[in-house]
């Protein structure tokens, strides 16, 4: 008897939980299992690997590989263009999160009150 999932579970899954294998990852962008194989050799996406060496996709690798597909079709950026605009938007994400960090400790700097300078006489 199969088991029905929790789908609050699924919802709760981090991205970069590993959990399709290359047969579902590649239906899911639309593209063939070479065209995956393809990509990690060129360095666009880097799949987990089980102890049984199979590919498991996660869904930020999905997510990643839809990003790649839309500059190749729409925009017509070879691969090693999509590899530097890739890595390009992932330092720029990393940068605004710590940019959102340094603010936030900024303003917590801000809202301290500071003692009023001592004035020896």
């Amino acid at each position: 008897m199969a088991r029905l999932r929790n789908q609050s579970t699924d919802a709760q899954l981090p991205e970069d939980e590993p959990c399709y294998v290359i047969s579902i990852a590649a239906r899911l962008v639309g593209l063939h299992q070479q065209t995956l194989r393809y990509y990690e050799r060129a360095g666009l996406i880097e799949p987990k690997r089980t102890g049984g060496n199979i590919r498991m996709y996660s869904n930020a690798d999905i997510q990643r590989i839809r990003q790649a597909q839309r500059l190749v079709d729409e925009l017509g950026v070879n691969l090693a263009g999509v590899d530097i605009i890739l890595r390009m938007g992932e330092q720029m994400r990393l940068l605004a999160e710590e940019l959102a960090l340094v603010r936030a400790e900024l303003d917590r700097l801000r809202s301290t009150r500071l003692p009023a300078p001592y004035r020896g006489t």
